[in-house]
């Protein structure tokens, strides 16, 4: 049974940092992509950060460019994400997924087989 257990969230004062973190068990983990996502309320839940399986050719949603790092350990099955100058538009739920899928279409939810419970972030102003 694939678990992925999603730690690190918390309440963070803008331009704070936090630090994500996704457990994964069950899969081959050093062959899948893993991606974060986050969901605010009353919005659809959106694309954040992907990393292949190779740890390379990382992708970000424009608005976390700069600020975010995903980052990935297939040792021990576990993708991070480095959250630098916390904004209050960051507060939402965030959410890893896993997929056997490419870099092409890492950025729709709709192609990850496996999801997180989600974490929660709120960043206060």
């Amino acid at each position: 049974q694939v678990q992925l257990v999603e730690s690190g969230g918390g309440l963070v004062q803008a331009g704070g940092s936090l630090r994500l973190a996704c457990a994964a068990s069950g899969l081959t983990f050093s062959s899948v992509t893993m991606g974060w996502f986050r969901q605010a309320p009353g919005k659809e839940r959106e694309f954040v950060a992907t990393v292949p399986w190779s740890g390379n050719n990382e992708q970000y949603t424009d608005s976390v460019k700069g600020r975010f790092t995903i980052s990935r350990d297939n040792a021990k099955n576990t993708v991070w994400l480095q959250m630098n100058s916390l904004k209050p538009e960051d507060t939402a739920v965030y959410y890893c997924a896993a997929g056997r899928l490419g870099p092409w279409i890492a950025r729709s939810r709709n192609n990850y087989n496996y999801w997180g419970q989600g974490t929660e972030v709120t960043v206060s102003s």
